[in-house]
């Protein structure tokens, strides 16, 4: 499904742009959005991780716990991750679940432009918080 990146492991996780309307189909259980500002309220559960575009995680203690979670649930429920365009940000903590799923740190970012967009993680600061991540 467009939009829709599997992970090594078959987990499913939708990568979306919240600028965008919300795609046909089953709506998610469990929604993490990434935003400068709060998101607008949904019908699911969600969580806000405060990230500014073309930039990092401002609370980097809340990223490692907020994919775990996401990682744990995709295993058996629709999750989803955005920001406003769905690359930069999405992209990036796409790339992190991949970490957490067993994708090396060094080919996460070329993992997620293989399987979800050319256009993932679209800065150096991205790319080398995704190179530093650990899952643990």
């Amino acid at each position: 499904m467009p939009g829709v990146l599997q992970l090594p492991s078959g987990r499913l996780v939708r990568g979306r742009g919240i600028s965008r309307p919300l795609p046909a189909g089953p709506r998610p259980t469990l929604g993490v959005y990434l935003l400068a500002t709060e998101p607008p309220a949904v019908a699911w559960d969600s969580r806000w991780l405060r990230w500014p575009d073309f930039g990092l995680p401002t609370d980097r203690q809340q990223v490692l716990p907020v994919l775990m979670e996401v990682w744990q649930r995709a295993k058996d429920e629709r999750v989803e991750v955005a920001c406003l365009g769905g690359r930069g940000r999405t992209g990036t903590a796409l790339a992190c679940l991949s970490v957490i799923d067993g994708v090396p740190p060094n080919r996460a970012v070329q993992y997620v432009r293989a399987h979800y967009s050319p256009r993932a993680v679209e800065t150096l600061w991205q790319r080398r918080y995704v190179r530093r991540f650990r899952a643990g």
